[in-house]
């Protein structure tokens, strides 16, 4: 029955409500990178079991109730003690509180009567019930004052020593324990002297106990005391307060960052900013990942917090801003994994028509036909476009969609095909993200912002949220970052590409020449070897590069948060600078261990010419990798055989060929719009001669040859034209070299005949306008526009 009657006085008079503490931040190590007031607007940072160390242990009990380990809450015999005394005036009087005492008296603060003291002794046997002796001591020094808005021990200590309790010396120590009792009178930083003094009296006090060692004794009474009291600690405020919002009333944080990496990132970006403010870019982010662990090392949002004149505090790691052309890696290792290229096949750079899309490289020039690797390492924008468009845009976005990307994921249905161009929405988190992927044998994994307590040498099962844990409840270690119970363990990656394209893409990546470093760098064994990436998004506004060795993968974007642009921004000029000052400060003299080559991957000859499988006409031949069953086996025709006349004036069809009289000759073979630009630019272009005039074979579109195509104007287009001022459009195609002649047609009415390669001018009605194109070997297309007079 007298169990039960507690029982329900417990349920009637619950416990007060456990204490707000300040939000504190750690990093992996366990120090403090960044702390929040409470919301009371004090410093309150709650102190773990493992930083109470048995020095302060005994000192604040032998201080202040050295029978703490064996009354349950109240002391009978210091209560009778303490009576004699204040009733008989013999000795100092007293008030025989015990730790458990004024843990109830901290919990619910009330003016210090018979009764209330009455009311702490019930309290106290309370707590003793549901709580173990260590965590009433631990929630008596997260709660006893230090002056001011300073509360507990482990505020004081970060505030005063600028380091955790279990980091402090033995006279450190004694300090913050003989403070509390006279918070008003013993002010650090002000009554330094008084609290040398009164911090020596116990000390030799101690000794007399034979507490410690008498040489640690020694020591700390000559341990100097010039202290004052120090700012909270401010690293990593972007991620500090992400952390924060993430994990409401949670008093203590664990992070992934690494301490070192994320100072010194700090440092090297502000530092890289501030002599960017002459060019007009004013800000930067940086994020370092662990790419064994996924775990972000150093999370710079911008170049300074508190630049509110640059928006310092708006988070560049989240912010959504157009990739450049950071996504043509991921794009070529989907095509490589698809068959649709290998790293020596040749592709189309010049001017294309996509359907009314007309790309254009970032210095505006062409090169003809470059291998898939060149096109990557230069970051080519058509070549790109071109294999995004034989592999589909849909297949595309799902795989980024795959990959966390989730602006892409929303906007799926209305991208196109500049999105490989930077034409959608990403976040320097994703994109890193996905870059530790190429990393990691093309395996995909989130981010990790934060990670289980320290190591179980500092305190296992120690109360980790807000609230006192009692008896029976889940440790914290058994929880997941969002406080569900986990059965612990790596979460498994998710296979985006195969690890034969990351191979692939990492030795294209890897090539690039270092910008920062002379030529011979290689030979140095300090310098870590690493794979990246630049982009430059439309108006220079966002300047990116992304690099990746074995161990790390990291970002960097520059440029404003307001949008603007600046002439210097560019992703090759700006953002790499920085990335390789990080990567010499993360990686110098590590090992350069480098990726190893799949057994997924083989060698094949090629034809220089085309990167394609050798035909019967290609004297010229190296080696490239391939996909063994994946990679397409299409035989190279970059020359075909054509029949002419002795004198090479007239080309044959097998129908019209003559008995005698003719020969065999090779001829190039190029794509259509690939001669048209030769043409163009005054290059060679050999053509077939004109078919024979003789012949009655009537050819059509199904016969051999390249396809035609109208590259003026573009289809489904509409054209404002100025009649006043005679504006005229242009007619121009891409033919196959045998194709000499075509006709133009306008709304089905033949304009006029004209060389394959000639530009014809002409003036079109207003409203819907038919254009036609035929070749004189039968093929022909057609194409809709509108036109409008202005």
């Amino acid at each position: 029955m007298l169990l039960l009657g507690l029982f329900g006085l417990d349920l009637v008079f619950p416990l007060p409500r456990a204490p707000l503490y300040s939000p504190v931040v750690l990093a992996a190590d366990g120090s403090v990178l960044h702390a929040y007031l409470n919301p009371t607007q004090k410093w309150r940072m709650k102190t773990e079991l493992a930083e109470i160390t048995p020095a302060l242990q005994q000192a604040i009990i032998n201080k202040e109730d050295r029978y703490f380990r064996y009354h349950f809450g109240v002391n009978p015999l210091a209560i009778l003690q303490a009576a004699g005394r204040n009733v008989f005036r013999t000795g100092r009087t007293t008030g025989a509180s015990t730790i458990t005492m004024q843990v109830a008296r901290l919990l619910e603060p009330k003016e210090r009567t018979f009764g209330n003291k009455l009311l702490e002794m019930v309290r106290a046997t309370q707590l003793e019930a549901h709580y173990s002796k260590a965590e009433i001591l631990q929630l008596y020094l997260n709660l006893v004052p230090y002056g001011g808005n300073i509360e507990g021990v482990k505020s004081a200590a970060m505030l005063y020593f600028q380091q955790p309790p279990d980091y402090l010396s033995l006279a450190q120590t004694v300090t913050l324990a003989i403070i509390p009792n006279q918070p008003r009178v013993l002010v650090l930083g002000k009554n330094n002297a008084q609290i040398l003094a009164e911090r020596n009296r116990w000390l030799r006090q101690f000794q007399q106990q034979g507490l410690f060692p008498d040489q640690d004794i020694e020591d700390a009474l000559h341990e100097p005391l010039d202290v004052q009291r120090h700012a909270a600690p401010v690293l990593a405020p972007h991620l500090a307060r992400r952390l924060v919002t993430q994990f409401p009333g949670q008093a203590i944080i664990h992070s992934t960052l690494q301490r070192g990496p994320q100072s010194k990132a700090e440092d090297l970006t502000k530092n890289y900013v501030r002599r960017l403010h002459e060019l007009g870019i004013t800000q930067a982010a940086v994020l370092v990942l662990n790419n064994r662990t996924r775990a972000v090392e150093a999370y710079v949002g911008s170049a300074d917090f508190q630049d509110a004149a640059s928006a310092g505090q708006v988070d560049g790691v989240r912010a959504i801003r157009s990739p450049g052309s950071t996504l043509k890696p991921f794009l070529y290792a989907l095509a490589l994994d698809r068959g649709l290229v290998t790293p020596k096949l040749k592709l189309p750079d010049v001017p294309s028509n996509f359907s009314g899309f007309r790309p254009e490289n970032f210095d505006k020039n062409f090169s003809g036909e470059v291998t898939v690797e060149r096109a990557l390492t230069y970051s080519l924008n058509i070549p790109a476009v071109r294999v995004l468009s034989e592999m589909g845009v849909g297949t595309f976005t799902e795989k980024l969609r795959d990959a966390g990307f989730q602006r892409v994921a929303h906007d799926a249905p209305r991208l196109g095909l500049s999105t490989i161009l930077g034409g959608c929405g990403a976040t320097l988190e994703e994109l890193t993200a996905l870059y530790a992927a190429l990393a990691d044998k093309g395996r995909y994994r989130a981010v990790r912002l934060t990670s289980p307590p320290g190591p179980l040498s500092r305190g296992e099962g120690e109360p980790n949220d807000s609230a006192p844990r009692r008896r029976g409840s889940p440790s914290p270690r058994e929880r997941g970052p969002g406080g569900e119970v986990t059965a612990g363990g790596e979460v498994p990656g998710v296979p985006l590409i195969s690890p034969a394209a990351a191979f692939l893409i990492t030795d294209i990546l890897a090539q690039h020449t270092r910008p920062d470093l002379p030529l011979g760098y290689q030979g140095s064994t300090r310098l870590p070897k690493i794979a990246w990436k630049t982009g430059t998004s439309y108006g220079r506004r966002d300047a990116w590069s992304i690099g990746y060795n074995q161990d790390y993968t990291v970002g960097v974007w520059v440029g404003n948060f307001s949008g603007a642009g600046s002439p210097a921004l560019t992703g090759t000029d700006i953002a790499t600078p920085l990335l390789f000052d990080l990567f010499n400060a993360l990686a110098y003299n590590s090992p350069n261990n480098w990726a190893t080559t799949p057994a997924s991957l083989d060698f094949r000859l090629v034809c220089a010419e085309s990167g394609l499988v050798p035909g019967e006409h290609c004297a010229n031949q190296l080696i490239d990798y391939y996909l063994p069953g994946t990679s397409s086996a299409r035989r190279c025709e970059h020359q075909r055989e054509a029949l002419v006349s002795a004198d090479g004036a007239v080309s044959y069809c097998r129908a019209c060929v003559p008995a005698s009289g003719f020969r065999r000759q090779l001829y190039p073979n190029p794509l259509p719009e690939v001669l048209a630009f030769r043409e163009s630019q005054g290059l060679p272009a050999t053509r077939l001669p004109a078919h024979n005039t003789d012949c009655r074979l009537v050819r059509n579109a199904d016969d051999t040859g390249a396809a035609l195509a109208i590259t003026s104007p573009l289809a489904n287009a509409e054209y404002l034209l100025n009649r006043h001022e005679k504006q005229q459009l242009l007619l121009s195609c891409a033919a196959g070299s045998e194709v000499r002649q075509v006709f133009w047609y306008v709304n089905d009415q033949f304009l006029r005949a004209a060389a394959a390669t000639e530009r014809v001018f002409f003036r079109p009605p207003s409203g819907n306008v038919k254009i036609s194109c035929a070749d004189d070997h039968g093929r022909n297309v057609d194409i809709q526009l509108q036109v409008a007079d202005m």
